[in-house]
């Protein structure tokens, strides 16, 4: 079994890490992958698009999962239309004035994940089958959402991220998972991040603190040993 350490991709021991990785009891966790971040349209709220180019390769990965019997959780943001979550609220997202200290103006921001907008569509394949969470307001998955909850109701010990941005709401996911008790298992070529430099700063402190970083034929590969 192989997973990327601190940038490396090297041989590790099954004990104890076959018990991080394996299919009994794992859910895939798969973070905001809709079009308020990887929509085209110059008025995208939230552009991330290097996301883009994991759109059909989470697709593949979702569906031999699901052929495995491992459950798809997709989870995205939505806000109140009427605005208490986020900016009519007592404390805004954070990133909302931070991103003015060193991007360009973004003209759209304002209808980032606005409940019943185009922008909180999904961009990657949700089957009936699957599980969505829908109650994020901040970075984490996990705040305030019901995630934490729907995973102990369905007896979920380990979890596999993708999606975006792996330098914000993955990185924050792996953290929060890990410290309610959690195996963590970030898809490294199933998430993308600002840049490649904070992308791979992010995988690193996953490395070192959260969890494990592998490739998703090596995650496949460990699924399918009985």
């Amino acid at each position: 079994m192989k997973a990327i350490v601190y940038g490396v991709e090297k041989d590790i021991p099954d004990d104890p890490f076959w018990n991080w990785v394996k299919r009994d009891d794992t859910a895939i966790i798969s973070i905001d992958m809709h079009q308020g971040h990887l929509s085209e349209d110059p008025m995208c709220p939230c552009p991330a698009p290097r996301g883009r180019d994991i759109i059909e390769p989470v697709n593949a990965f979702h569906s031999k999962a699901r052929a495995l019997g491992v459950p798809v959780i997709h989870v995205r943001s939505i806000l109140r239309k009427t605005g208490e979550d986020d900016l009519k609220g007592q404390h805004p997202a954070a990133w909302r004035s931070l991103v003015a200290l060193y991007a360009a103006p973004i003209p759209g921001i304002d209808e980032h994940a606005i409940q019943g907008s185009k922008w909180t569509e999904f961009a990657t394949e949700v089957l009936e089958t699957d599980l969505i969470v829908e109650t994020k307001r901040r970075l984490s998955p996990f705040y305030p959402t019901d995630l934490d909850f729907l995973l102990r109701s369905m007896g979920i010990k380990r979890v596999v991220l993708n999606g975006g941005m792996t330098d914000c709401c993955v990185l924050n996911a792996s953290f929060d998972a890990s410290n309610l008790g959690y195996r963590v298992c970030v898809a490294a070529d199933l998430v993308r991040g600002s840049n490649e430099e904070m992308e791979d700063a992010a995988l690193k402190m996953v490395s070192l603190h959260t969890g494990l970083v592998m490739r998703s034929e090596e995650i496949l590969a460990a699924w399918s040993v009985i």
